[in-house]
């Protein structure tokens, strides 16, 4: 039965670390009707799947238990099964008057939107996540605590009979926000955090008279928290800083005339006029004006772009040399830089199959953790007359060591670095399981038209016979002056570059399935394949012979009549595009073989592939391609499928990973797992250079923190090291993971 589903988002401010995102995932699952539930630490967002008679305010409240603030951000619906777009945006432009399905303004209100909850609940940061580190609450708390250790050290030295009390009371400043936290964890399902591990090492430590060491712990647990928040804050940044790529303001051109207006007003179609020096305000096509354009806030490309009518530009790249006048082709909610932000945010909801794996790994490995210390603690003892003090710091040392903390970070933190870094190069991956999924493959099958090639024919050869090179592309620009067809328009194109100004041929018409024809001065011209001249006037054969020559090497070929004599030919072609040989030998270099997927005819395919060195595969329809692919996986192959995500999604779908190749439209965006949006061939090197980068660092991180746990362990249980080690072991090991994980920010593409 088809079942209507709902999902609804929410900004969650507090969260720095993947227990924190546990907590809120693990309160939100327990409202009944909720059926799915993703969080992402660096968005800092929830989504919540859920059925209409769900209780969206009780979600909230209970988020806003543990200490969070919660806002809603939109709620849109959908059917079991199919997909869906849903606002991701932190400034909701609708008519919020109107309350979110299942709740009435004042439920809204209540489930965050002005009630955050007891300040200092959480350990971290939930005041505003705006300003600088040191301002945040969790600084707050950790500054007030380590004041407090400092003033117990100082009274414990002249009035010692107060020692044991001043270290218990500095204990407690830190230690009871972290114990409230403990208990609303598990009040909302989720006992076994690092908080109650905290809280049981803390109070066994006084129970045994290790008060000062105990009061040291919670102090260095807050600063470990405190320089975790600093690291996912920066990683938040790398998103935010995309967004303020974008100018404030535009200067939107009415009738001849400029006015300052907000970017986000402008709509799809107005003309904007972008001085030299201006941040482009949105994505659009040029109508006047040539200048060169750098894109490196964008791409990452450090040369600029030289650009004129026609072209594409991106919102947020620079206008250098001159002005130029810009047709708005996207709102500012679709722009390239606001699609990136919204499915890297959405990205970084997704799971990868590793992190799916230690998350199910952290849920018996804590509870496993307090087993092995209760009986470090008690067994000795009872069964081998130990002394108790003794053996209850090991356990409690044991306990904090145990810590997943630094485990069950290591892979979200790096593929959130990675997510971020690709998207500032305009390389999409929707989710870490396709991150994960693209350092795999083995076989990469790309398409030809648009992908390997521009996508558009360009002259690539002019040749005389009755008339002159010059002559002959005049009078074939005349004829074609007009028309939008795309060999037409490359005619044309050719034109302007050799400064030639067309003049507009009377009684011109095209003739279905052969040419054009026209008069120009009172001569009749015809333009049109060498079968349809043929038609009207014999070839020589050292003319047949040259058009075969340049059929060989996958030109079109068209031919001049200017009456009844051959003026000239003009050969055309859909040129690769400028960096595809690179990028296929980029492939090579990372072990990945290429193949070309075509419908086009088999010379055509062959010339292209011989030019980039890979293996052609031509005259294919949709069905073909889909065939291929699963082919090429029967043979073993991790496949990738590139292509334009429109005639080949049969093949994205059939491949492993399905890789969409375009600037930035919703098909592009939307069809494929992954998106490269500039449309470098090399990007899809770099994408999984990124994504081996990526596995890397997380196995890095896997064992920095087993490793360093391994070690404490050892020497815990042997006497060596005690709870102050322990807690460093801890927050110690979340800090290095966290720090190698955001090594991956600074990631710049292949060389």
């Amino acid at each position: 039965m088809d079942e209507t589903v709902l999902k609804s988002r929410f900004k969650v401010e507090g969260m720095d670390c993947a227990s924190c995102a546990k907590k809120v995932d693990v309160a939100a699952r327990r409202v009944d009707g909720v059926k799915d539930v993703s969080v992402s630490v660096t968005a800092g967002t929830m989504t919540i799947e859920h059925r209409p008679e769900a209780d969206v305010a009780k979600v909230a409240k209970l988020v806003r238990s543990l200490g969070y603030k919660v806002a809603p951000l939109g709620l849109a619906q959908t059917k079991t099964g199919s997909q869906l777009e849903i606002d991701t945006t932190d400034h909701d432009h609708r008519d919020h008057s109107k309350p979110a399905h299942g709740t009435d303004r004042h439920e809204e209100e209540k489930a965050g939107r002005h009630d955050h909850g007891p300040a200092g609940l959480h350990g971290h940061d939930h005041g505003s996540e705006e300003g600088p580190w040191w301002k945040a609450a969790k600084a707050r708390l950790t500054i007030l605590c380590g004041l407090a250790l400092g003033a117990a050290f100082v009274l414990a030295k002249l009035v010692p009979d107060t020692e044991p009390w001043a270290f218990i009371a500095a204990m407690a400043v830190g230690l009871i926000p972290i114990a409230r936290r403990a208990v609303m964890a598990a009040l909302n399902g989720s006992p076994f955090t690092i908080e109650t591990l905290m809280t049981i090492a803390a109070v066994g430590a006084v129970i045994i008279n290790a008060s000062e060491e105990a009061a040291v712990v919670v102090f260095l647990f807050l600063v470990g928290e405190l320089l975790e928040g600093v690291a996912a804050g920066r990683a938040r940044a790398s998103i935010k800083a995309l967004a303020n790529l974008v100018p404030k303001t535009a200067l939107l051109e009415i009738d001849g005339k400029t006015s300052e207006v907000p970017a986000e007003s402008l709509a799809v179609g107005a003309t904007i006029l972008v001085r030299p020096g201006d941040r482009v305000p949105a994505d659009g096509t040029i109508i006047s004006g040539s200048s060169s354009i750098d894109e490196s806030p964008v791409t990452g490309e450090s040369v600029p772009k030289p650009k004129g009518p026609e072209d594409q530009v991106f919102a947020g790249t620079i206008n250098q040399d001159a002005p130029i006048r810009v047709k708005v082709t996207a709102a500012a909610a679709d722009n390239t830089i606001a699609r990136i932000i919204q499915l890297v945010e959405k990205a970084q909801e997704s799971k990868a199959p590793t992190e799916r794996f230690i998350d199910r790994f952290s849920t018996y490995y804590t509870p496993g953790v307090m087993v092995v210390a209760a009986l470090i603690a008690v067994v000795p003892p009872l069964g081998f007359g130990g002394g108790w003090s003794e053996w209850i710091y090991k356990g409690l040392a044991i306990l904090l060591i145990g810590c997943p903390c630094a485990l069950v970070i290591s892979t979200p933190a790096a593929i959130a670095a990675s997510l971020s870094a690709g998207a500032r190069r305009g390389l999409l991956m929707k989710g870490g399981a396709v991150l994960e999924s693209l350092g795999k493959i083995t076989k990469v099958a790309l398409d030809k038209t648009g992908t390997l090639t521009e996508g558009k024919p360009k002259v690539t050869d002019v040749i005389a016979a009755a008339r002159s090179e010059a002559e002959t592309l005049t009078l074939a620009a005349d004829l074609e002056i007009g028309s939008s067809h795309p060999l037409a328009m490359a005619i044309l194109a050719k034109a302007r570059e050799q400064g030639i100004n067309p003049t507009s041929a009377s009684d011109a018409r095209a003739i279905g399935g052969e040419g054009v024809v026209g008069t120009v001065n009172g001569v009749e011209l015809f333009l049109g394949s060498p079968q349809a001249v043929e038609k009207r006037t014999p070839l020589t054969q050292e003319l047949r012979d040259r058009i075969a020559t340049l059929n060989d090497d996958g030109k079109s070929v068209s031919i001049l009549l200017v009456g009844k004599q051959v003026a000239g030919i003009i050969a055309m072609r859909d040129e690769p595009r400028d960096d595809a040989k690179e990028g296929i030998a980029a492939l090579k270099e990372l072990g990945v073989g290429a193949v070309m997927l075509t419908g086009d005819n088999r010379r055509t395919a062959a010339a292209v592939a011989k030019s980039l060195g890979l293996e052609p595969r031509a005259e294919l329809l949709p069905e073909d391609k889909q065939r291929i692919v699963g082919e090429l996986k029967k043979a073993g192959h991790f496949v990738g499928k590139v292509g334009d995500g429109i005639n080949d999604a049969p093949a994205l779908a059939a491949a492993d990973v399905g890789i969409a190749m375009g600037g930035g439209t919703d098909v592009a965006l939307e069809t494929a797992d992954a998106a490269v949006l500039h449309g470098r061939v090399k990007d899809i090197a770099a994408m999984i250079a990124l994504s081996r980068a990526t596995m890397t660092n997380i196995t890095q991180n896997i064992v920095i923190s087993l490793g360093l746990k391994a070690v404490f362990l050892v020497t815990t249980v042997v006497g060596i090291t005690g709870l102050w080690p322990a807690i460093l072991a801890d927050t110690g090991a979340t800090v290095l993971v966290t720090a190698n994980a955001m090594r991956l920010l600074a990631w710049r593409g292949l060389k």
